[in-house]
C-alpha cells in the first residue's frame, strides 16, 4: 500500500513534487484512483486523485481518520557519531517503533559538528509511511549540551553514562504517561563536567544494562524501553 506524506493537504489538496513523481511516473496511478494520505500531525487520509499531474498531482480528500495510537513519549538526546549512516540507522528504526522527538547535542567529546537535516527529514517520513504512522517526531537542531541540559522540559530527565557509580535501570524508574527525556553521549561518552551539570538541571543517571552498547544502539534500545512502558 503506498501512502504519500501531505502536510498541508486540509490547505493545499497537492502532492509535493517528489511525491507527484512517486504517485503518478513510478506508481502510474491515474485520475479517479483512491490513495493514503499521512500528514505528520496525526491523520490518515483517503483521497482521490482527481488531476494526475507528474509534478503537482491533485487530490480531493475523501475521509480524515485520526491516528488512535498514544502519544508517543520518548525523546531521545544524542550525540553524533563521526560515521552518520550510524545515526541514519537510529533515525529510522526509532521512527518505526514510535519515538516523541530527535534531538541532537554537541558534548566535549563529539567528533561530528555539523548535521544535514533534510536528510534526518526525509529519513523520518520514510519511515513513517512505511510503518504507518501519521504523527511524524519533532527534530531538533545540534546544540551544545550545556544549552540543552539547562532548557526546560515538562517530563522525566535522565542521562545515560559509564562512569562509576550505582545507577538503576532505565526501564525501573521510568514512569508511563508522561514523556520522558534521555540523553545519550558520544562514542568517548559524556565527560564527568557534563554528567555533574545534567544532574544539577535534574537529570537522573541511568544505566541501560550491563553490556556495552555503542551510541546509536543505546539511543535505540532507550526509546523502545521508553515505548515499552507506554504500551
Amino acid at each position: 500500500m503506498a501512502i504519500f506524506y501531505t502536510p498541508d493537504i486540509l490547505t493545499n489538496p497537492c502532492l509535493s513534487e517528489e511525491e507527484s513523481v512517486h504517485c503518478v511516473r513510478v506508481l502510474r496511478l491515474g485520475e479517479g484512483a483512491e490513495i493514503d494520505l499521512i500528514d505528520g500531525r496525526g491523520n490518515f487520509y483517503k483521497a482521490k486523485i482527481v488531476q494526475a499531474h507528474p509534478k503537482h498531482c491533485m487530490v480531493e480528500v475523501l475521509e480524515t481518520i485520526p491516528d488512535k495510537t498514544p502519544a508517543f513519549m520518548a525523546h531521545i538526546a544524542v550525540a553524533p557519531t563521526k560515521n552518520f549512516d550510524r545515526i541514519e540507522w537510529f533515525v529510522e528504526k526509532a521512527t518505526e517503533v514510535g519515538i516523541g522527538g530527535f534531538h541532537f547535542i554537541g558534548s566535549q567529546h563529539s567528533e561530528r559538528k555539523n548535521l544535514k537535516l533534510e536528510r534526518i527529514e526525509k529519513i523520518v517520513i520514510s519511515a513513517l509511511k512505511q510503518s504507518m504512522k501519521a504523527l511524524k517526531p519533532e527534530i531538533g537542531e545540534l546544540t551544545d549540551f550545556k544549552k540543552f541540559v539547562t532548557q526546560p522540559f515538562e517530563g522525566q530527565k535522565y542521562i545515560c553514562h559509564c562512569n562509576p557509580g550505582e545507577k538503576p535501570l532505565l526501564n525501573h524508574v521510568c514512569k508511563a504517561g508522561t514523556p520522558v527525556l534521555v540523553l545519550i553521549g558520544p562514542e568517548g561518552d559524556f565527560s564527568p563536567e557534563e554528567v555533574s551539570l545534567a544532574l544539577q538541571n535534574g537529570f537522573q543517571a541511568v544505566s541501560l544494562g550491563d553490556t556495552r552498547l555503542r551510541t546509536e544502539t543505546a539511543a535505540f534500545v532507550a526509546a523502545h524501553v521508553v515505548g515499552l512502558k507506554n504500551q
